[in-house]
């Protein structure tokens, strides 16, 4: 049996590798993304101040920070028994629309879109950024980089860092805004609306009217017909910041609707010996190995995942492209796993929208943004990362300090949906052993698609760290190689 290995894979967060095997005939005959780093930020939180938590866990990624951010500090809500007043729910959820902004940007335009916009055979080193605005243009490129900026001032400003917040506190945040910021940050806005306008038609352009990228987006090798996960509001609308938790099966019904304190009645997170990532299934439907279909329950997040889940966007412009994907690519649900990236820029759009709502919204200004706490006891609390659901659950001890911690992360989430879509798009991709590059980054767009982080999600340690040393001189002649947990 031959071994093909992409390490490392590329345009992702984190670090990762595929390895394809290849039957006597040079067909595949499985494939794995393995995560060769551990994290492991649920043990070392254990004996951390509660009130750190929003702080600590912004530092398990440096690309939705913002997201750990609030879903912590929402989990001490409900272990301090305090909720925030609703201008603080709303300066909170403000922010995160920043975030979304940004991060959809940087994953369209940076990470997941080159694939697209520059071509999936396109040589390596044109797959970039660079090769998109050596594509759409140098004033593209400008206009990319300027509201990726908007997104982060508007961080920034709420935020305290652009980065990795400071503002979240049990109860509510530190700062409110007054009325100049509040202006900096609607100009903001209205030009981040028509830029998430300008992607989709980008998009249009590119990909939606190149009938072989469409046939490649509705092609056997990137569909999987999973149950799908996000966060609905009481309408069943896509929401990013609070809600329940709406499942819906592979014929886009809903299967279940669940308040995030329930989390543990409806997922269970299993280990493979092979990966520091879990695997999170449904439970009432059970684990059925790496499959799709209704026996097994393996679901998806992120992007796809919520629209999917939802009967629609809660903002007129965004609503109108969420139908008019679905009529595009034959119904509801839609299965291919290359859709993600045009639901992307649907909630872009959706969020610079929601971001117009709230910072004209007459509460946006009040000071008054915080609630006393209550005895500190166990706490979870939800958000939607720009990945998927994202589930942080403290249990404090008497004085305050954490006493376990679980965080089921967007990429956790989608764990086992994305190993499913690189081995498929492994299959179909490579016949006879006939591999090159183009073919293996067509594997690696199958991985892509999710947006993934797989520094947040590696949490469990099945057995030693695997560590391998290679040795070399001042010529670069390999020496000596040691191993261990190998």
């Amino acid at each position: 049996m031959k071994t093909i290995t992409i390490d490392p894979i590329t345009r992702l967060e984190g670090h990762g590798k595929i390895t394809i095997f290849l039957n006597d005939q040079g067909n595949v005959e499985n494939a794995y993304l393995q995560i060769p780093e551990l994290r492991g930020f649920e043990r070392f939180a254990q004996g951390r101040r509660a009130e750190d938590m929003p702080q600590i866990t912004s530092r398990i990624c440096g690309v939705c920070p913002v997201a750990h951010h609030f879903a912590a500090t929402k989990a001490l809500d409900a272990a301090f028994n305090v909720d925030p007043p609703s201008a603080a729910k709303k300066l909170r959820e403000l922010m995160y629309m920043g975030y979304y902004i940004y991060d959809h940007i940087l994953h369209f335009y940076y990470l997941g879109g080159p694939d697209f916009v520059v071509g999936p055979d396109a040589p390596p080193a044109k797959r970039n950024i660079i090769g998109v605005i050596e594509k759409a243009g140098l004033e593209i490129g400008k206009e990319v980089i300027k509201h990726r900026a908007y997104g982060q001032k508007i961080t920034a400003i709420l935020g305290g860092k652009a980065t990795h917040p400071v503002c979240g506190l049990p109860g509510g945040v530190s700062k409110g805004l007054n009325k100049d910021e509040v202006k900096e940050i609607d100009r903001m806005v209205d030009s981040c609306i028509e830029f998430a306008k300008f992607s989709l038609k980008l998009f249009d352009d590119i990909v939606l009217k190149n009938k072989k990228y469409v046939d490649l987006i509705l092609s056997d090798p990137y569909q999987l017909a999973t149950y799908n996960m996000g966060l609905v509001d009481k309408n069943n609308k896509v929401n990013f910041y609070d809600g329940k938790i709406r499942v819906s099966d592979q014929k886009g019904e809903e299967i279940l609707k669940f308040v995030v304190k329930d989390y543990t009645k409806h997922i269970v997170e299993r280990v493979e010996e092979w990966s520091y990532i879990k695997f999170p299934f449904l439970k009432s439907i059970g684990w059925n190995g790496f499959t799709d279909g209704k026996d097994s329950g393996i679901y998806r997040v992120g992007p796809l995942g919520r629209l999917n889940a939802a009967d629609g966007m809660a903002t007129k412009l965004a609503d109108k492209e969420y139908k008019r994907m679905f009529e595009t690519l034959g119904g509801k649900p839609v299965n291919s796993t290359l859709a993600f990236h045009w639901a992307r820029l649907i909630e872009l759009l959706y969020a610079t929208e929601r971001a117009k709502e709230l910072v004209n919204d007459s509460e946006i200004t009040s000071q008054k943004i915080r609630n006393p706490v209550g005895e500190p006891g166990e706490g979870i609390g939800v958000t939607e990362a720009a990945r998927g659901t994202l589930i942080h659950h403290y249990k404090l001890t008497d004085n305050g300090l954490i006493d376990k911690a679980n965080l089921i992360v967007a990429t956790t989430n989608n764990a086992g949906a994305i190993n499913m879509s690189v081995r498929n798009a492994a299959k179909g991709m490579i016949k006879k052993g006939d591999v090159s590059n183009a073919t293996l980054n067509m594997v690696e767009m199958a991985f892509r698609a999710y947006d993934p982080c797989f520094a947040c999600a590696t949490h469990t340690l099945p057995g030693g760290m695997p560590l391998e040393v290679n040795i070399y001189n001042s010529n670069k002649k390999l020496l000596k190689t040691l191993r261990q947990n190998i």
